[in-house]
């Protein structure tokens, strides 16, 4: 249930909806919602786990599409694995940073297992791109742990997983101007949420925050006006998520794993991805149809 603001700089709170992915991995999918569909370019926001997964198996999601957007992918805990049509195959480990540009299409498999004690923890974001480069050439970027900037604010551990906040900026190539930042705080410590974007977000990995007076719970999302004085007070040691940007030019529309300024452009994708004209993740035998259809996993022809 949507709650009312209780501070003159929230303008919305909102819980997470729960959904499960294909490879049965439930997830906590805080936007897009029918109340808020995008945080500056920000239009998609998963939270995978936390979840057990056992030594030896995996969760996989099959070879599926994407246009018009770049994918995030950053965990806390677990170890994943990146395939793409483009030939990569990328590890990624907990503090490190997958950007994958789709651009005018790219096709992509990703395996999910559990670090210690089997505990998987993650998100991952979509990044809609501006109209001028919504049919770019499909990239894929690696970041370590290491490239990854840390600020150190009273007790309040933050790390910049992309764009520019506080003075420093990331390393991560983005689109526009936007900022994604995990923050950790010990009880009773306090982060401010930065100043100089339209649209800001703090979603709560873990733990509990105070809002302008109003408790935020695990699985919440408090989104701010552009100019309101945003201080967050940790209630217990708490994980949260900082996100904001400048908004697009033109609305976003969203059509199952494809982002467009354009209707027409998403019923194309849909076509190409029935038809099978995308390119294929090397080695990879099976992929996810279109969710109309009956099956749930497809062999390549």
């Amino acid at each position: 249930m949507t709650r009312p603001p209780s501070d003159a700089a929230i303008e919305l709170v909102l819980p997470a909806k729960t959904a499960v992915l294909p490879g049965d991995l439930q997830v906590k999918r805080a936007i897009p919602q029918r109340q808020r569909r995008m945080v500056g370019p920000f239009t998609f926001l998963d939270q995978m786990g936390p979840a057990r997964i056992p030594e030896g198996r995996s969760s996989k999601v099959l070879s599926h599409p994407h246009i018009g957007l770049s994918t995030l992918t950053y965990l806390f805990e677990g170890e994943g694995l990146h395939q793409d049509s483009l030939g990569v195959v990328q590890p990624i480990l907990p503090g490190a940073v997958n950007w994958m540009t789709a651009g005018r299409g790219i096709v992509h498999a990703e395996t999910m297992k559990g670090g210690a004690e089997g505990r998987l923890l993650g998100v991952q974001f979509w990044v809609a791109l501006p109209r001028d480069q919504e049919e770019c050439d499909p990239s894929f970027a690696h970041y370590d742990a290491s490239d990854i900037p840390e600020i150190v604010g009273g007790d309040a551990r933050i790390r910049l997983i992309a764009g520019s906040m506080f003075g420093a900026t990331s390393p991560v190539k983005t689109s526009s101007p936007l900022f994604a930042a995990e923050v950790n705080l010990p009880a009773g410590s306090m982060v401010t949420m930065p100043a100089g974007y339209a649209e800001r977000a703090a979603y709560v990995v873990e733990g509990a925050i105070d809002a302008g007076g109003q408790p935020i719970g695990a699985g919440e999302m408090v989104f701010y006006a552009a100019d309101g004085q945003a201080p967050l007070l940790a209630r217990e040691s708490t994980r949260l998520l900082l996100v904001g940007g400048e908004p697009l030019e033109s609305p976003r529309y969203i059509n199952w794993n494809f982002v467009s300024s354009s209707r027409d452009r998403l019923q194309q994708a849909r076509e190409d991805w029935r038809e099978q004209r995308f390119p294929k993740v090397p080695g990879e035998t099976e992929y996810i149809p279109l969710p109309d259809d009956p099956l749930k996993r497809v062999n390549y022809p």
